[in-house]
């Protein structure tokens, strides 16, 4: 197994709507166990293939209610029900905010050996699943951030003292991972009692509210 190198925001893998996977076969295996070594190494509790430059339909989970996996080729359901709760993302080092998803998501799709794959789950689970998913479209919290909370995360990040500040939380993570982190994916779980389950490893620059 490997330590993956995640990719931060302004790299156009983050940006590309994934393929389906097609071949399953030990590289797939290995590339399974390589996300889930790197989820666990940043404290993760979910991990897309952009975030490591893999422009395929995958995901890994784990950290959340003792439950782990992957799913390949997901297709997602949510429900109606809003949930209030904050996200970040390691792939947007040192920012987070309050981020709208629904309560309930499901989603089915296939493992690395080609079995049907379904998993569901609420609060935490769900905004985890939607989350993932939505990086296999291109997506990122930061679309789905409203209000002043929108204008002040991309006013963060056309911030020229941005780049040092992502560079920072990338030093971070390169001293506590053997291969060196070059950047950020999925996030890092952090609770926040006031505000709900929030994701994102921020390092010491806190959160955008």
């Amino acid at each position: 197994m490997a330590i993956l190198t995640i990719r931060t925001v302004g790299d156009p893998v983050l940006r590309t709507v994934c393929d389906d996977i097609t071949v399953f076969d030990e590289a797939l295996q290995e590339l399974v166990a390589d996300m889930l070594e790197t989820m666990y190494e940043v404290n993760g509790v979910g991990l897309a293939g952009p975030q490591v430059g893999i422009s395929k339909r995958i995901f890994t989970y784990g950290n959340i209610d003792g439950r782990e996996g992957h799913v390949i080729n997901p297709v997602i359901e949510v429900g109606d029900e809003p949930q209030e709760g904050g996200e970040g993302c390691l792939s947007v080092p040192g920012l987070s905010s309050d981020t709208p998803r629904k309560n309930w998501a499901k989603v089915t799709g296939v493992d690395m050996f080609g079995a049907p794959v379904e998993i569901e789950g609420e609060g935490l689970f769900a905004r985890m699943l939607q989350h993932e998913t939505d990086h296999l479209y291109g997506k990122m919290f930061i679309d789905r951030v409203v209000g002043d909370d929108k204008k002040r995360i991309m006013r963060a990040i056309r911030n020229a003292n941005y780049d040092s500040v992502a560079a920072s939380v990338q030093d971070e993570r390169a001293n506590s991972v053997s291969s060196g982190f070059g950047g950020a994916a999925f996030g890092g779980q952090k609770t926040n009692p006031s505000r709900g389950a929030s994701f994102g490893s921020f390092g010491s620059f806190g959160q955008v509210k």
